[in-house]
């Protein structure tokens, strides 16, 4: 389960951006086509996060649709896998969403002055 060290990469990533400051909400796009379980993701974050600065911070998955352009006939369509091809037959087309994985946005407490 590659899902497990992506999931230890947010945490490490995250937890640099908030420059010592606690996290509450950490969000994610991750694409149906990225190969990544969201599932997966949501499922190890607590224990990864346990005695870090995410420690009871909320994950929020987004999860972004396939879309592809058809090279052909430049009809957009929704993809349901990286191989599906345009309604006209071409298998010639260019990913426009679903392959996503970033850390959208995180929410840090407040400084105590």
């Amino acid at each position: 389960m590659h899902e497990l060290g992506i999931t230890r990469n947010i945490v490490a990533i995250v937890s640099d951006a908030a420059k010592g400051r606690r996290v509450r909400r950490v969000n994610l796009d991750v694409g149906k086509l990225s190969g990544v379980m969201a599932d997966a993701i949501a499922f190890c974050f607590e224990t990864v996060a346990r005695g870090t600065l995410l420690e009871d911070a909320t994950l929020e998955i987004r999860r972004i649709d396939g879309r592809a352009r058809c090279e052909a006939c430049a009809t957009e369509f929704a993809t349901e896998t990286l191989f599906t091809p345009c309604a006209c037959g071409s298998r010639q087309v260019t990913r426009l969403q679903g392959e996503e994985l970033k850390i959208k946005s995180m929410e840090l407490e407040a400084e105590i002055a």
